[in-house]
This record gives structure tokens, sequence and C-alpha cells, in this order.
């Protein structure tokens, strides 16, 4: 009978692509992994990895076993998750990756929910990007993920993961009080502050200005919408907030609304493995409830 830890092995290297990235994310050391591989062939009989350049691939015969471990572990984690199901209430640790306004305007409230529906649900949360979030979801790093998507942009499909629509928020121009400015054709000369190049909010705010007729002057690059709001307030920049990080706050800029009146979706995604899960539902359920009203 073959090793169902070997197994696991040989998935992770199907999909991380190298040995050091298998390491690195079991906590393995890497000579550990080859070593555990080199059993698995042994075991099956036949090479299942073979020397590309400096990396190791799969052989057609470790593509089929790979594939048909992808399976198996997905078979065991819907049997973890229906014994849990059996005890009749969540309990247990539930690893959840989620993005920055989302950290902001709802875990908070998340945390004190579950702290009453659901005692034995241990959050341990990740700030993560959802362009990588959701692939480090289906991979199994995380068991939910908290992502978002800007009209015009999609956020990556992966096979095996579901998806719940959790809200949708008002995309807005962020201005300094005293701005004149009172829609976005009057900030063409202005400074801008907006993510990292490769965010999808960055890309959303680029599309905005260039749909509108020009190329925003981004000055300021920056992932931390509280250091994007402080620019704003003190008046070096204007850029584009959602609702949801100043949902409820008293704020020192002004909101303009955007041509179209483009809302973002924030979504949960988990592997559909999991979806017996009560810890992971529950959870869910308090995410939805931690939702601030009027969004």
């Amino acid at each position: 009978m073959l090793d169902v830890r070997r197994l696991r092995l040989l998935r992770e290297l199907r999909l991380r692509g190298t040995i050091a990235a298998v390491a690195a994310a079991l906590a393995y050391a890497p000579s550990a992994v080859s070593q555990q591989l080199s059993a698995l062939e042994r075991e099956v009989g036949v090479p299942l990895t073979r020397k590309h350049g400096r990396r190791l691939a799969l052989t057609p015969q470790g593509e089929l076993l790979a594939q048909h471990a992808e399976g198996i572990l997905a078979a065991l984690e819907s049997a973890e998750r229906a014994v849990a199901a059996s005890l009749g209430r969540p309990v247990g640790t539930v690893r959840v990756a989620v993005f920055q306004s989302a950290a902001l305007g709802l875990v908070p409230q998340m945390l004190r929910i579950l702290a009453e529906t659901a005692p034995e649900v241990r959050v341990e949360m990740v700030q993560r990007e959802p362009e990588t979030a959701l692939y480090d979801t289906f991979v199994g790093d995380f068991d939910l993920v908290v992502a978002e998507q800007y009209p015009g942009h999609a956020a990556p499909q992966h096979p095996g993961l579901d998806r719940q629509l959790l809200m949708t928020d008002a995309l807005r121009l962020a201005v300094p009080p005293d701005s004149p400015v009172e829609r976005l054709t009057d900030a063409a000369h202005l400074a801008w502050v907006m993510e990292p190049v490769g965010a999808a909010s960055r890309h959303f705010g680029e599309q905005q200005c260039r749909v509108a007729g020009f190329e925003p002057d981004v000055r300021f690059a920056t992932a931390d919408l509280q250091a994007q709001m402080r620019l704003i307030e003190t008046g070096h920049a204007v850029g584009i907030m959602n609702d949801l990080t100043w949902a409820g706050a008293e704020v020192g800029f002004r909101a303009l609304d955007l041509p179209g009146a483009p809302r973002r979706e924030v979504f949960t995604a988990a592997r559909t493995a999991s979806d017996s899960s009560p810890a992971i539902a529950a959870v869910r359920e308090a995410l939805a409830a931690a939702v601030p009203a009027g969004l």
C-alpha cells in the first residue's frame, strides 16, 4: 500500500514545481523531500521524476500518480470533515487568508460574532493578496480565503474551489476635504496614490483614468490602505477607495462617485472537499453577519 504522506509530496511537487518550494510549504528539509520521493518510487516500482535542467520534473507515470493523489487527498479531507461534522457543533482551527480592507472592515466583527456563536473554533488569519491567496487555498495552505474582484478584472479561477458572494461595495474617488475636485476628470493633473503594479485595484484605477482621457500621475504606491487614506486626507494625493475600508468610521476626505457607479465583489472561497466542515461554515456565517449595514 502506498504511503499517503509520500503521495502528498508528489502532488505538491506537481503543483509547486521545485523540491525547495515543496520543502518550504510543508516545513521539510529539501533532502527529506527528495528521500521520501525516492522511497515512493521504490514502492511504485517505476521512475516518477526526472532531471530537467536544474529542476525535477514528473515522468508520465509520476503525473498519473500525482493526479490520483489529488483525489485520494481530497477524499481524506472529506472524511476528516465528515467526522468533525458528526460532533454536531463547529470545532477546530480554520486558516483564513484575507486582503487588507476585509481585515480592517470585517475580521474584528467576525471574531466577536464567532466568540458567541462558535467558541470552539480557532481562527488563524494571514493577510494575503487575493491573486496568490486563491492559489494558496487551492493547494491547501489555507482553509478559506476572503477575496475581491474588480469590474473588468476577474479573480483567478482554480478547480476544486467553490465561491460564495459575501458582499459588494462602491468604489469612489477620494479627494482631500478642501479639494475643488468634483469629478474624475478634475483629477487629471493631480498626484495619485494607488497600490503597487500588479494589484487588481491598481489595474482598475488606471483603467478608470484612461477611459476618462488621462494617464494618472501615480507618485505614491503602497498596499497599505491606511497610508493611502492618510496621504489623501493630508492633501498630498487623490485615489480610489472602497466603501468597506472606511465603513462606519469618520474620515478626513471626500468620497465622490465614479462614472457608472462601479462596485467591487467580495467573496469567500474554500475547497469543495471542505464543504461539510461546520467550522468553515461557521466562519462564513460570521463573515456574512459582520458586513457593515448599508453595504
